[in-house]
């Protein structure tokens, strides 16, 4: 194979990868969407049918809960990769840019481990818990406890796609939905 080959199947691979990590972004945030307005018309139609009627959705509550929990752990991979979660990065700005970048692999380390043990953890949880039934809908909770495991995977996914600006530069990625430090000062 010569270097001119290998470099386009190189850049059709990573082609590739952009395609997938665009689709699983897309997808991620249509959930996170979706999800967030399921509860809010759910959580508004309960409320005003309680004032108006004397009474409620049953099943509102229970789902809007649950859809919470969906949202806040799917919610992980996306605000991981503009840099949204709390942190504290005196350390890495004032050590030489070398030191700095040892301290990212090691942040990257920790956090990869993390979450990989809460994927390993979380389908524990999912094997367990296929018994157990929510008290109003009557589904398994299994169905609750797979959040953990697909949020924490996904956020391997999205740590895994900003690794290298992220570990050379400090970098994330930009948004024109959110500045993390703009959010952070608000």
């Amino acid at each position: 194979m010569t270097a001119a080959a290998g470099s386009r199947a190189a850049g059709s691979a990573l082609s590739a990868v952009r395609a997938v990590d665009r689709a699983v972004l897309g997808v991620n945030r249509a959930f996170m969407i979706a999800a967030l307005a399921a509860m809010a018309v759910m959580v508004f139609v309960s409320v005003s049918l309680r004032y108006l009627t004397d009474d409620a959705i049953l099943w509102a509550e229970e789902l809007s809960r649950y859809l919470m929990i969906w949202l806040c752990l799917i919610g992980v991979g996306p605000v991981l990769r503009l840099g949204g979660h709390v942190a504290v990065d005196n350390l890495h700005v004032a050590v030489p840019p070398a030191a700095a970048r040892a301290l990212r692999v090691v942040v990257v380390a920790i956090v990869a481990g993390f979450a990989l043990y809460m994927v390993w953890a979380g389908l524990g949880y999912v094997a367990r818990s296929w018994r157990q039934t929510t008290p109003v809908l009557h589904i398994p909770f299994a169905y609750v406890a797979m959040a953990v495991p697909v949020g924490f995977g996904l956020s391997v996914w999205h740590l895994l796609m900003i690794l290298v600006p992220y570990v050379r530069d400090g970098a994330f990625e930009a948004s024109e939905d959110l500045d993390p430090e703009e959010a952070s000062a608000a």
